[in-house]
């Protein structure tokens, strides 16, 4: 079967876009069943939303985390940790921690 270029109609815009043989081709490869549904520019928007519901932004880096006060099971030190301990497990400080591991 010989490939050709479609039009397809995007999800969110509406607008038509083509969907090429090279990229027919390279879902075939991928196993990909279904074509797309949106054009280039609302995929990217796509992409960029689910990001900032994940807490990521554009540039990959997370905001400041959340840190939580403890203190060191080993040397009693005061410290800050990225969860909130529970008091089941023995938190450590970065020093103690890294000696541990």
């Amino acid at each position: 079967m010989t490939l050709e270029d479609k039009v397809l109609i995007c999800v969110d815009c509406e607008n038509e876009f083509i969907f090429t043989v090279g990229e027919q081709e390279f879902y075939q490869e991928r196993g990909f069943e279904n074509e797309p549904k949106r054009c280039s520019p609302c995929r990217v928007v796509r992409r960029s939303d689910l990001n900032t519901r994940r807490g990521e932004n554009s540039g990959g880096a997370r905001g400041p985390r959340q840190m939580y006060p403890a203190v060191c099971a080993e040397c009693g030190k005061e410290t800050e940790v990225p969860f909130e301990p529970k008091g089941i497990k023995p938190v450590y400080c970065s020093d103690c921690f890294a000696k541990q591991h």
